[in-house]
């Protein structure tokens, strides 16, 4: 089973389908997972961190409630910019992973807090090459970091939770560098708090962002901070 390639002309037939043959609990469950050890020093000016747990709709969602992110874009991370399309990646031949960039006031929210939330309640890292539904390099568990530090908080951090059996299954998340980030398609952008009724976010997406609500209470923020709201203040 695969998500709808263009959500916005979802037929009212598909949407009846998907809805009747949805299993009654959520794809992916929370797990509760320790802190990291190693933290990124605190800083100062604004930091990104670029994720891929699977579609980013969910991804994106979960960190638009997330206190101290300044902004949270679906996109694509991983091929060129002449492929960074939403048709020729869903080809899963690209090397792209839906992705997203999270940019983040380091004095409200660590790296490492990101990445907590990111194992813990936005995707099943032990996943390979799939999440929930969807199924291809596409929707690949991946870290692209932006500095050295990054690297090592994230290698770490992995070893950490494999070390401690924190899964049934190693974790399969892949830590590289992060050469570019290419913004999805606009229709693409605050798709769960614009459509939480749909049945691919109210079954996937929708069990995230109250796990977050739930087990990261204090970094859980009700009102989203969305993309278009950004762009209208800038």
């Amino acid at each position: 089973m695969r998500r709808t390639a263009l959500a916005s002309l979802l037929a009212a037939t598909t949407a009846l389908t998907l809805a009747f043959t949805m299993p009654s609990r959520a794809a992916e469950d929370a797990v509760v997972i320790p802190a990291p050890a190693m933290d990124a020093a605190p800083a100062s000016g604004i930091q990104t961190a670029v994720l891929a747990g699977g579609c980013f709709w969910g991804v994106q969602g979960v960190f638009q409630h997330t206190a101290g992110v300044i902004n949270a874009v679906s996109g694509y991370a991983g091929g060129t910019k002449a492929t960074a399309d939403y048709q020729t990646v869903s080809s899963g031949r690209t090397g792209h992973a839906e992705s997203v960039e999270i940019k983040y006031d380091p004095k409200k929210i660590s790296y490492g807090k990101i990445l907590q939330i990111y194992f813990s309640v936005v995707h099943d890292p032990t996943q390979l090459n799939r999440q929930g539904p969807d199924v291809g390099p596409q929707y690949r568990s991946a870290i692209f970091t932006t500095s050295d530090e990054q690297k090592k908080v994230a290698e770490a951090y992995i070893a950490q939770l494999n070390g401690a059996k924190v899964f049934n299954k190693p974790i399969v998340t892949k830590v590289g560098a992060l050469e570019a980030f290419y913004p999805a398609e606009a229709y693409h952008q605050d798709y769960l708090t614009l459509h939480p009724n749909q049945p691919y976010i109210a079954y996937n997406d929708i069990p995230k962002v109250e796990n977050l609500k739930k087990l990261f209470a204090d970094n859980y923020i009700e009102k989203p901070t969305l993309v278009n709201a950004s762009k209208a203040t800038n």
